[in-house]
């Protein structure tokens, strides 16, 4: 078979779109390979959320040129195509600054893969058009055995796109309005998981909350009701979604959180910001006291709900005032892990004109201070597992003989000492101790309600 090489950057949406595009390359006689070398296709998947996510893409061609040419010299034809949100926003911008580009190809059109790969064939091809047609129902199933290779926890789109335009985000330009899958189409994607040993899903978007799907009936289904069917699908034990938007967290959601035991307890709902000026200033459409108000109402129907959240420091204009602001509201949450970052702007977006830019040094500190205070915060929160009793989902071996790793509820990484291969098993466990980036646990004995996944 050929060989192809898949490197997915950034979001889940793009660990999703990289297996989803192996599964086209799969039907065409392609088998994927961890390295680039001896790789006939190389994909790159790229991510245009951050500045440097972009520069690592053009640093990474580079390097695949070198590989192109070394075995063009030995014989062996290579092609190399960019996929992706870069892909959509510099078209064929990517084939002028690295021609040994053949083909670049935006999000929405990966699954005219086949036909751009035998057009690049003759000639480079870019093709970044935001098409009518609803790719998913163009994609091929995934196989059983791929399934099963990439483990018992698995993505599943259900939304793309997002309208909310946020003043800082290129996402509305380069994955385009909000489109939401049929129920049907999603239901039958989580049944072919289930069939082949997958216990946990999460549904993904980048405006996942806002999900609006057609149903069986010809209603339009909510992301809480899909969520419910979701929890009636055999084998499926655990159910995420992210990432959501605080103004469509709506009461049908919250309250699937206190009825839908298969519903995990975590939530990741982005603030961005603790000050009003720079969330209007960002068009986030919420203040801070609408958020910590909706915090309060998810804990009400869910009081063992850990929450995850993300964070702009620098925003064009924010004064030192205003990023106290956003301590003090990550100090108040005590929230369980977060993702922080530097302003960076993107072009085309409202930020990037804005003329009151934060100096870089400025930003450097606060995100030092903002990262330690939510280090603070995530330690105080694996700390306080020690002695409690968690379930958690195996999911594959450990990085010692006897050793198996999973997830805890909390998405917390967890290692356990297990001469048995129970893989796809949900356990549960004594966490006795912590270290920087996992827990530590002891199984109890085996009960004979033990929830069984995946066979070995």
């Amino acid at each position: 078979m050929k060989k192809v090489h898949i490197k997915s950057f950034g979001c889940q949406m793009n660990v999703y779109d990289g297996q989803r595009m192996a599964d086209i390359l799969g039907e065409q006689g392609f088998e994927e390979t961890a390295s680039p070398e001896g790789a006939d296709l190389i994909l790159l998947n790229t991510c245009h959320i951050r500045e440097r996510a972009v520069q690592k893409v053009y640093t990474e061609l580079g390097k695949l040129r070198d590989i192109k040419n070394a075995q063009k010299a030995e014989g062996q034809e290579t092609r190399i195509v960019v996929a992706g949100c870069v892909a959509q926003a510099e078209g064929a911008e990517i084939q002028r600054r690295q021609p040994a580009v053949d083909l670049v190809v935006g999000p929405q059109a990966y699954h005219r893969l086949p036909e751009l790969l035998a057009e690049a064939a003759s000639k480079r091809v870019v093709d970044t058009d935001l098409p009518i047609e609803d790719k998913f129902g163009f994609l091929p199933a995934p196989r059983p055995q791929a399934i099963r290779a990439r483990g018992v926890s698995a993505f599943v789109t259900v939304q793309e796109g997002c309208d909310k335009f946020c003043a800082f985000c290129v996402v509305p330009y380069t994955r385009g309005a909000e489109f939401s899958r049929p129920v049907a189409q999603v239901l039958a994607e989580v049944e072919r998981l289930a069939e082949s040993g997958v216990r946990d899903v999460t549904l993904i978007g980048q405006n996942v909350n806002a999900y609006h799907g057609e149903g069986p009936d010809g209603s339009v289904w909510s992301l809480a009701r899909l969520m419910h069917r979701v929890a009636e699908v055999p084998g499926i034990a655990r159910i995420r979604y992210t990432t959501s938007h605080p103004r469509d967290m709506d009461d049908g959601l919250v309250a699937a959180h206190r009825d839908l035991p298969q519903v995990m307890p975590f939530l990741h709902l982005p603030v961005q910001a603790g000050s009003d000026r720079i969330l209007a200033a960002m068009n986030r459409k919420h203040t801070a006291d609408e958020y910590r108000r909706l915090i309060d109402r998810i804990r009400q129907a869910r009081p063992d709900i850990a929450l995850s959240s993300d964070f702009i420091v620098g925003f064009p204009g924010e004064t030192d005032a205003e990023f106290e602001d956003t301590i003090r509201l990550v100090d108040e949450i005590g929230f369980a892990s977060s993702y922080s970052f530097k302003y960076s702007p993107r072009p085309g977006t409202p930020a990037a004109d804005l003329r009151a830019q934060v100096p870089r040094e400025i930003m450097d500190e606060r995100l030092y201070r903002l990262q330690e205070r939510i280090e603070h915060h995530r330690q105080a929160f694996n700390t306080a597992m020690i002695g409690r009793e968690v379930e958690v989902l195996l999911e594959r071996a450990g990085r010692y003989p006897g050793q198996l790793a999973g997830k805890s509820p909390y998405l917390q990484a967890v290692q356990i000492e297990s001469e048995t291969n129970r893989i796809g098993e949900i356990v549960r466990v004594v966490i006795e101790r912590t270290s920087t980036n996992s827990l530590f646990g002891r199984p109890l004995p085996h009960q004979d309600g033990a929830r069984k996944g995946m066979a070995a």
